[in-house]
């Protein structure tokens, strides 16, 4: 039996479908297990109900449903696998291409019963669990709002509008918001690739908010021991945050014109 949870924003979209899948039960079994009114409340309610397949809204405020796959698949244990998505969209049939491309299957608004069925029927044959979903995202151009982090064997959400900087040690990322650190296991060039807009590179090893610099100090390198001095370096100085971060002196032309801008 198919265990749905039901992701959409729009409680008649949520009426629909629960009234589709009823009539639908006759030729899949299948039983709902939740509903959620958001993105951040499905990925909550996946967490706790464990469903087998997520009929997803991708239009929602807030977080959209590609955001909310990514986070799902990024969740997924060899314990505990990701659910399969079922995308349900109003997209035209342009941006519907990337999901085509990449075999994820998608319920086109307003959803009609044959259709669903189908598309049941398929995540029971092949039951997807890893789903190609940064394809899908950089080809509709959607940036996430959050990341998942895993901490004490659970999985949290960091806001990316709070993260101060991103730096690189070792095999893992630091993630810096003003209350504490996480740590991710993705790549700082991925970050930066999804988040160019948002961050600077101040160093081959870190990335810092733009709207978190408050500006730059010259350090004076120490003497060596002929008693001359280097050239020295510059740091970011960062709003209400005491830490200072060195910028190399590749990145300082770039880092210096992205804080004019």
């Amino acid at each position: 039996m198919l265990k749905i949870l039901i992701a959409d924003d729009e409680p008649l979209a949520r009426a629909r479908l629960t009234q589709l899948l009823g009539d639908s039960a006759r030729e899949v079994e299948l039983t709902i297990v939740g509903e959620a009114d958001g993105g951040i409340a499905a990925l909550d309610a996946v967490d706790r109900l464990a469903p087998d397949v997520v009929l997803l809204d991708i239009q929602m405020p807030g977080m959209d449903g590609i955001e909310v796959a990514r986070h799902i698949a990024a969740r997924a244990t060899d314990d505990k696998p990701a659910p399969a998505v079922v995308f349900v969209t109003a997209f035209d049939e342009h941006a519907l291409e990337a999901f085509e491309v990449q075999a994820l299957d998608y319920l086109l608004k307003p959803v009609r019963a044959e259709r669903l069925v189908a598309a049941l029927a398929r995540v029971q044959r092949l039951r997807p669990r890893e789903p190609k979903l940064e394809e899908v995202a950089r080809s509709l151009g959607t940036v996430r709002s959050h990341l998942t982090v895993s901490e004490r064997g659970r999985m949290i959400l960091v806001s990316v509008d709070e993260i101060i900087y991103l730096r690189a040690e070792l095999k893992y990322v630091t993630i810096r918001t003003a209350t504490r650190e996480h740590l991710t296991e993705e790549s700082l060039s991925s970050l930066e690739s999804e988040f160019g807009d948002r961050f600077v590179r101040i160093h081959r090893n870190a990335l810092v908010a733009r709207k978190s610099i408050l500006g730059f100090q010259r350090v004076k390198a120490a003497a060596g021991e002929d008693g001359e001095a280097g050239e020295g370096h510059w740091e970011v100085l960062l709003k209400d945050f005491d830490e200072r971060l060195p910028v190399s002196r590749r990145q300082w032309p770039a880092v210096k014109a992205a804080a004019r801008s």
